[in-house]
């Protein structure tokens, strides 16, 4: 199965679950892709003692999933895209949306 993962939250909890269940997905043989937008670009830079979101950020990308961050909300933020989220575009966020075979938004 292909699952993308659209998450538009920067609450700790949420984007901690969002790629705890893509690492759990990635680890079941599908394949995951993860569109951050919003709010959700900050994820990376969340900060909760009790919700280590970058830590499994990276277990995912190293478990074979894709991150992407929309560039437009990047700026809004006076924010770049990084190694771990790079820059994207709405076409990126099309292509998930249209290639994945179910679709969660959170």
């Amino acid at each position: 199965m292909k699952l993308g993962l659209v998450i538009y939250s920067n609450d700790p909890e949420t984007v901690w679950n969002a790629f705890r269940l893509g690492v759990h997905s990635l680890k079941q043989g599908d394949a995951v892709g993860a569109f951050l937008l919003g709010g959700g670009v900050e994820a990376e830079g969340v900060a909760d003692g009790r919700f280590p979101v970058a830590e499994v950020m990276r277990d995912f990308v190293a478990a074979g999933g894709s991150v992407l961050a929309c560039g437009t909300c990047l700026k809004l933020r006076q924010q770049e895209g990084s190694e771990l989220c790079p820059l994207s575009t709405m076409a990126d966020l099309h292509a998930l949306v249209r290639d994945s075979d179910r679709l969660l938004t959170l």
